[in-house]
C-alpha cells in the first residue's frame, strides 16, 4: 500500500474571500432610526421633480386641452348671452316707447271722438232751438195754430234724435208693464184696463243703438179684489 501525501477532498469549501474595501455597508445605524420619514420624503420629492412623471402627463396631456377648449366655449357662450341680453333690452325700450306713443295717440283719438260726437249732437239740436225762437216771436190767431207749430217742432226734434240713433220705446197705455224697460211711479185702478197694464205714460223711454238709454216712467193699473174697498 502506497503511502504519500493525502489529497484534499474535492468538495472541501474554499476559504472565504477577503471583503473588498470599497463595499458600502447597507446596514442602518442607530442614528437613522428617527430620520426615516425625512429620507422617504426626500426620495419622493426627487421622483416628483423628474421630467416625464405623472404630474407632467396630467398638465401637458389631453385633459388639459379639453379644459382649455371648454373654457373657450364657455367664454363664447357668455359673449353670446351678453349680446342677446343687449338686443332684448333694446327691444324692451323700443316696445315701451311704442306703447307710450300708442297710449297717447289713443287718448287723443278718444278725446277727438268725444268732441266730434258733442259737435254732432249740438248741430242736430240747434235747428230745433231756432224753430222754438221763431215760434215764440210769431203771432197766432188761436191756440190751435200755436199747438200745430209746437207739434212741428216736436217732430223736428224727434227726427234729430233718430239721426243720432235715439228711438222712443213703443210703449202706450194698455200695454203690459215691463220692469226691464219701464219704471212704476204709482198705481191706479181703472176697470177698463187689465190688471198690471200701463195706465198712463208720464215720461217716454228711449233706446240708443238698440240699448236702453232711459226707462219709461209709467203708472201701473191695479184692480181691486172683489169685496175690498
Amino acid at each position: 500500500m502506497t503511502t504519500g501525501t493525502p489529497r484534499e477532498p474535492h468538495d472541501k469549501p474554499a476559504p472565504p474571500a477577503e471583503e473588498p474595501e470599497d463595499v458600502v455597508d447597507l446596514s442602518l445605524d442607530d442614528a437613522l432610526d428617527g430620520d426615516l420619514q425625512s429620507v422617504a420624503d426626500e426620495v419622493a420629492s426627487g421622483f416628483d421633480g423628474q421630467p416625464g412623471g405623472d404630474g407632467d402627463l396630467q398638465d401637458s396631456g389631453e385633459p388639459r386641452v379639453d379644459l382649455e377648449s371648454a373654457l373657450t366655449e364657455a367664454e363664447h357662450q357668455m359673449e353670446e348671452m351678453l349680446r342677446r341680453e343687449a338686443e332684448l333690452m333694446d327691444q324692451h325700450r323700443r316696445l315701451a316707447a311704442d306703447f307710450n306713443n300708442f297710449r297717447n295717440r289713443a287718448q287723443r283719438d278718444i278725446a277727438m271722438a268725444v268732441e266730434q260726437a258733442e259737435r254732432k249732437i249740438l248741430l242736430e239740436v240747434l235747428p230745433v232751438l231756432d224753430n222754438f225762437e221763431r215760434g215764440l216771436g210769431a203771432s197766432y190767431q188761436d191756440v190751435e195754430s200755436f199747438r200745430a207749430g209746437v207739434e212741428l217742432i216736436q217732430k223736428q226734434f224727434v227726427e234729430a234724435l233718430r239721426r243720432m240713433n235715439v228711438e222712443p220705446l213703443p210703449l202706450k197705455v194698455g200695454d203690459s208693464f215691463d220692469a226691464l224697460h219701464a219704471e212704476a211711479l204709482t198705481t191706479f185702478s181703472d176697470p177698463n184696463l187689465p190688471d198690471g197694464a200701463v195706465a198712463a205714460v208720464y215720461e217716454r223711454g228711449y233706446n240708443l243703438k238698440g240699448q236702453l238709454l232711459r226707462p219709461a216712467r209709467v203708472v201701473v193699473n191695479r184692480l181691486q179684489e172683489p169685496g175690498k174697498s
